[in-house]
């Protein structure tokens, strides 16, 4: 047995690498999209809407924004199915390929001076695409991942998700820096801005690559049977529905943790500037720097649920992100390091949960609905508290004279997800066959 194990251990580590960097590569290219058309949100309402109204054409720039949330069910819906029905790495391959065509198409967009009302409607077309693609990348990549980890490290390797994501969100922030720092305004009008998504759409063709040599999921293998043929099975969406139970617990789980995610990784900063009066390089700085610790506590979050469980990290970072979000939030006044630190607490609390939300998903669900089976919940979850979480706090802070309405919104939906947490079993090492 210790010959065979040995003998094994070869064959172990270059998948298991080929696994992570397949994965990561698209991963990190769908965040990357999804980043680079809110830095470059203003040359794109110039350039795709007409100048009559500049107001109106960024408002509808921000709306199409919020289109892509809208399709992020249905993507998840989707490719959920395509994953649980065709393969994982099937699911992933069109994924990538498609958000990739989404960047193309925008790269490519004529101007409103040149095609009229049509630009604006390509423009739809490729957020939709995006949108669909990463509605569908998440669930059928942290269904791969957590299938293809060996149960014992599986918090560890599902660390990597948020750690290649955050790589794609941080790399469209540095090269809108480059660009606006070496082009000048005319440059960035006229091409400039077209530049990050031509570069997605190439690293797009790379990252198809990369998941085309990636072998399918042993345990959907298995579920498959050898001759590729399974027996006929109930509908998909039947499927979800005989785990409703669990379906409601992805939501109720999730909604606290994609509000205070998405602010305090990628709003804050804007807040920063818009309502303290914040210089945009301080908290253009702020964000890097706590973004950066963020992707340093998530290996480490994973490391410690692969030993003392799932539940007491995620509870950590629920409960730990209510009590300190006031605290946090009165932090910051007019200095960067102020905003810096603020930004890092936060993330390194919620990095406890998202480091291992994968294997956690992957974790209360079967093989044949896996993807779908949270995948569906969680996109709709994504797109009615993450993706409208900047928006409330804005409105919030316009509309609502109480200072700290969007803060109790915040930590009333902590604690559900707290709540929710606790009806769950502990899953650690789960063998994912059964």
């Amino acid at each position: 047995m210790s010959t065979s194990s040995t003998a094994a251990q070869p064959q172990t580590r270059p998948r298991g690498a080929k696994t992570l960097i397949g994965t990561g590569v698209g991963n990190a290219l769908e965040w990357y999209d999804w980043n680079v058309y809110a830095t470059f949100a203003t040359y794109i309402a110039a350039q795709l809407f007409s100048k009559v109204d500049p107001t109106s054409a960024f408002l509808s720039t921000l709306a199409i924004f919020a289109v892509g949330f809208v399709a992020r069910p249905f993507g998840g819906f989707v490719f959920g199915w395509l994953a649980d029905r065709i393969g994982r790495k099937h699911s992933l391959m069109v994924a990538v390929l498609v958000a990739s065509g989404g960047s193309l198409l925008i790269a490519l967009a004529p101007t409103y001076d040149a095609a009229g009302v049509w630009s604006s409607l390509i423009l739809l077309v490729a957020r939709l695409l995006q949108g669909l693609a990463h509605g569908g990348e998440l669930p059928s990549a942290q269904t791969y991942l957590a299938e293809e980890a060996p149960r014992e490290r599986r918090g560890f390797w599902a660390s990597s998700i948020y750690v290649s994501g955050t790589m794609g969100l941080l790399l469209g922030m540095f090269l809108g820096l480059v660009l606006e720092s070496t082009l000048s305004d005319a440059q960035m009008d006229a091409w400039g801005w077209r530049v990050p998504f031509a570069l997605g759409a190439v690293l797009g063709i790379f990252a198809l690559w990369m998941r085309t040599r990636l072998e399918e999921s042993e345990i959907f293998a298995e579920e498959v049977g050898e001759g590729g043929e399974r027996a006929p099975r109930e509908h998909i969406l039947a499927g979800v529905w005989r785990h409703r139970r669990q379906a409601l617990q992805v939501i109720g789980m999730t909604m606290g943790l994609t509000i205070a995610y998405y602010v305090w990784s990628v709003s804050t900063a804007a807040y920063a500037i818009k309502v303290l009066k914040f210089d945009k390089s301080d908290a253009f700085w702020a964000g890097i720097i706590g973004n950066t610790v963020f992707i340093l506590a998530l290996p480490v979050w994973g490391l410690i649920s692969d030993r003392i469980g799932r539940k007491i990290p995620i509870l950590i970072a629920l409960l730990g992100a209510a009590v300190l979000y006031v605290p946090m939030t009165a932090l910051i006044h007019h200095a960067m390091w102020q905003l810096a630190l603020a930004i890092s607490v936060m993330l390194v609390l919620l990095a406890a949960y998202l480091a291992i939300a994968p294997a956690v998903y992957a974790e209360m669900f079967p093989t044949d609905v896996r993807a779908t089976g949270f995948g569906v919940p969680y996109a709709i979850c994504i797109a009615l508290f993450g993706g409208t979480a900047p928006y409330v706090q804005n409105w919030m802070a316009s509309a609502i004279q109480w200072r700290w309405a969007f803060a109790a919104y915040a930590i009333v939906a902590l604690l559900i997800s707290a709540a929710t947490v606790l009806t769950l079993p502990e899953t650690r090492a789960k063998d994912l066959s059964h």
